[in-house]
């Protein structure tokens, strides 16, 4: 496992091959799934005046570098007091969707009152976001960039699936923010 995240994929599991997913910002374990297509929504001003957590996401998704987008995302969200994570997840993968429902419905404001979530999709952007450093075993993957657009090496990766993927991925988050 790469970053800071532990291992809470059970025995079983550990021996499966695990398709390429080299995503960009962000946490969880989506055990038995492999990538699949995906795609993002739409990318929204980080610097208007709002709080709560956004989802952030690139549709459609720019061609080239993932490193100066990040940066471009990293330097706005900077101005605007918010913390950028990057974030990479997949429609096919039942914690991802969880957590980006969840704050899709902003029922992660008063938790992640400042942050913001850049979004690529495992499936789509995995080599992009692999040369740029964001590269994980498991998703959804939370990473913390450095101001250059660069992974700072800092990072979560899995979840759970079922009623408590939200906060079990809420839970990863916040460790990663305690740590910056």
């Amino acid at each position: 496992m790469t970053g800071t995240g532990t291992s809470i994929i059970p025995a079983r599991l550990r021996s499966r091959r695990w398709v390429g997913l080299f995503p960009v910002a962000v946490v969880f374990m989506c055990a038995g799934c492999r990538t699949q297509e995906g795609d993002n929504g739409a990318l929204p001003d980080p610097s208007l005046p709002s709080s709560g957590a956004r989802v952030s996401a690139i549709e459609p998704p720019p061609q080239g570098d993932i490193a100066p987008i990040v940066r471009g995302e990293y330097e706005r969200s900077q101005r605007a007091g918010r913390q950028l994570v990057v974030y990479v997840g997949a429609t096919w993968c039942e914690p991802c969707e969880r957590f980006r429902h969840a704050v899709e419905n902003r029922e992660l404001d008063a938790t992640f009152p400042k942050l913001t979530l850049l979004e690529f999709d495992a499936d789509r952007d995995s080599e992009r976001l692999r040369v740029a450093g964001y590269s994980a075993r498991y998703i959804p993957m939370f990473a913390l960039p450095r101001a250059d657009g660069i992974a700072s090496g800092k990072q979560v990766e899995g979840g759970i699936k079922g009623n408590r993927a939200v906060s079990f991925v809420s839970d990863k988050l916040k460790g990663l923010l305690a740590e910056n």
